[in-house]
């Protein structure tokens, strides 16, 4: 009588690879069990981009959705823009609307909806040269000139929060003054101070 062949045997190799295919395969199918409820909550955080300040200098407060539907709405960008205006010099110029979607970012990592205490927004170049020349810490040619910066802190997080949180973006510059209290945040080059 003859025997049959012999079959091969599964090595561990074999059976990790399959283990992994399984995982993988049933991670997979998981969009398709989660019920719509999951989904829609993401769909609502890209189809929306909301603020909150409050000027500590001005003692002005703005809540505003300047961003919906995948567009940016130009009148709220005008209210954020006067909101963030130089209140030295009564100047407005335009916010650079990126460095707002780098503070949503930042208020989702710090889980808050808490408004963004305002230290400093745009500064014009005459209340820039001001205060490059009476303290330290302020840079000849900032990015607030440029509508690309903001000094902030949030009640309820710490100024370290604040920066591990933004750093974390690499959306631009993180500069940290505890002495000041506050974390400064821009859209330049990906830095830390």
């Amino acid at each position: 009588m003859k025997t049959p062949p012999e079959r091969p045997i599964a090595t561990t190799t074999t059976a990790m690879t399959r283990r992994r295919f399984l995982a993988a395969a049933a991670l997979a199918t998981v969009p398709l069990i989660v019920p719509g409820f999951a989904m829609a909550r993401t769909t609502i955080r890209i189809r929306r981009r909301m603020l909150r300040f409050y000027n500590l200098h001005t003692g002005e407060s703005l809540k505003t959705v300047y961003w919906e539907n995948g567009e940016y709405d130009p009148d709220e960008l005008d209210r954020v823009n006067y909101i963030l205006r130089d209140f030295r010099a009564n100047e407005i110029k335009p916010i650079d609307p990126a460095l707002l979607d780098l503070l949503v970012g930042i208020q989702r990592r710090l889980g808050t909806s808490q408004p963004y205490q305002v230290i400093s927004g745009y500064r014009s170049p005459l209340t820039n040269a001001m205060l490059h020349a009476n303290g330290e810490g302020v840079a000849v040619h900032s990015l607030h000139i440029e509508g690309k910066a903001i000094d902030i802190c949030v009640p309820g997080r710490s100024l370290a929060q604040i920066r591990r949180a933004a750093w974390k973006l690499q959306g631009g510059g993180v500069g940290y003054y505890p002495r000041s209290g506050f974390v400064h945040v821009d859209t330049g080059r990906v830095r830390w101070w």
